[in-house]
């Protein structure tokens, strides 16, 4: 875990935020929790976000991976592609989050994918799919974000 992997966007996408100064994957970069709990974005558009997260130091008490774990991956991602929508003038606040907890997971790495359900002017919606190393769903959650202006740079 720590280390950020490399992470795929269009070309299109990173000359956008390259001519504001932005680091377009250090900005990605699922941020401090997501780097402790070992999070790597592996690909990236406003169609469809993937990542990955390692079980191991992610277990509530039971020795299963913890619901919270889900949550953070299944936010991440989700954000991700709301803020790949919105494009560089906006940013995605994150105002609900749902997560259906299907199975247990004891080990190995679970792989999300977020897809738009909606992407408006002012909100954006997406599922995310949480499966482990047997493509078995493990979590279905929802995401949907406020749209806003982005600050002044």
């Amino acid at each position: 875990m720590g280390e950020q992997q490399h992470v795929t966007f269009p070309q299109e996408v990173i000359d956008e935020y390259a001519a504001l100064g932005v680091d377009l994957v250090a900005m990605f970069s699922a941020g401090h929790l997501g780097t402790r709990m070992g999070v790597e974005i592996v690909e990236a558009s406003a169609e469809r976000v993937v990542g990955t997260m390692p079980v191991e130091g992610n277990t509530q008490p039971y020795g299963l991976l913890h619901g919270g774990a889900s949550a953070v991956l299944a936010e991440t991602l989700g954000s991700v592609g709301s803020m790949l929508h919105a494009g560089s003038s906006k940013i995605a606040v994150g105002v609900d989050l749902n997560c259906t907890h299907h199975r247990g997971v004891r080990s190995g790495l679970v792989t999300g994918v977020a897809t738009p359900v909606h992407r408006g002017r002012s909100t954006a919606t997406y599922e995310i799919v949480i499966s482990d190393d047997q493509q078995r769903r493990v979590c279905t959650a929802r995401l949907t974000c406020l749209l806003r202006e982005a600050p002044a740079r």
